[in-house]
């Protein structure tokens, strides 16, 4: 069977460093060692979240996250038009809040690229089944019926074993 196409947005990368949250750490530190490393997916980032990156006030952190993303070989995606229109139609359909347009913008590029998987820690905006329910009727309307999952790294650990 070949490998799941796993989408990552900035909060993946960003839990690795998280001081606050050492559960959320814990499991995103054994995903990266125990998946992304092993190339049991294939791991994507995207132009999107590397700008989310570039914004961390940080340094350190900034410069982790990027080396994670070279270290790891994660391939990036690019935000083209295809996903911008997309992304506008989730603000416009209320899945996500406008403000919140880069949230849109990840699911836009998993969506075009035909992802397996969008892997998030944001909880509200994301990985959650009620957004997944209402991506797809977005989706759909929009001629985009490949199925998209939206979950959080939890449920991407032992698999198989």
């Amino acid at each position: 069977m070949k490998p799941l196409k796993v989408y990552l947005d900035t909060s993946v990368l960003s839990f690795l460093f998280a001081e606050d949250s050492p559960e959320f750490r814990r499991v995103t530190e054994d995903f990266f060692g125990n998946y992304v490393r092993a190339n049991r997916y294939d791991t994507f980032v995207s132009t999107v979240v590397l700008r989310e990156i570039e914004k961390t006030s940080d340094a350190i952190k900034k410069n982790r996250m990027l080396e994670i993303t070279r270290s790891c070989g994660l391939r990036i995606l690019t935000f083209g038009e295809e996903a911008n229109r997309l992304a506008a139609a989730y603000v416009a359909e209320r899945v996500v809040p406008p403000r919140k347009l880069e949230d849109a913008q990840h699911i836009a590029i998993a969506t075009c690229h035909q992802m397996d998987i969008l892997l998030s820690w944001n909880f509200r905006h994301l990985a959650n089944i009620q957004k997944q329910l209402a991506v797809r009727v977005v989706n759909e309307k929009n001629g985009y019926y490949y199925p998209l999952t939206m979950t959080n790294p939890m449920e991407l650990l032992y698999e198989e074993d």
